[in-house]
């Protein structure tokens, strides 16, 4: 079964800030699994080019390791960047991940971004792709504390 969702959140940061923390290896560690689980930098490769690949090692809490991979397909600083994933690297099927950043002004007037990211690809059960959007949210609440610092 196919399957396709979105989330969209605003960020009180220039989008060049937030689209740091999609495309540095050192902002991606910290956000990426979030403070529960994690991701060691030097397990972390970025190649953020198109056609280059990105892998990263989750540490579970249970004692579990988890493997992602992808690649690039879209990079346009800083407006968007799009990219596979899966944490079945073997696997040649591979999930979609876009990211659209937009500028926009923030109620008090300071710059601010719009994000827009949207996955998609084959055979997420309607519970798995409930927990990967809860999973993203808590994402993007490490993202926004990242971008705070960074302003």
């Amino acid at each position: 079964m196919s399957y396709s969702f979105e989330i969209t959140r605003t960020f009180s940061a220039p989008r060049e800030l937030v689209y740091e923390a999609w495309t540095t290896p050192e902002h991606f560690a910290v956000w990426f699994g979030t403070s529960a689980i994690d991701v060691p930098l030097d397990t972390l490769s970025m190649d953020v080019r198109v056609g280059g690949v990105w892998t990263a090692v989750m540490n579970l809490p249970d004692g579990n390791q988890m493997n992602w991979t992808g690649e690039y397909v879209e990079v346009d600083p800083p407006a968007q960047v799009a990219f596979t994933i899966t944490d079945q690297p073997q696997d040649p099927a591979r999930a979609l991940v876009t990211v659209i950043l937009e500028p926009v002004v923030s109620d008090s007037g300071d710059a601010a971004t719009a994000m827009t990211m949207t996955q998609s690809g084959d055979e997420m059960a309607e519970e798995q792709q409930a927990a990967t959007v809860v999973g993203y949210n808590a994402f993007f609440d490490d993202i926004e504390r990242i971008v705070a610092k960074l302003v």
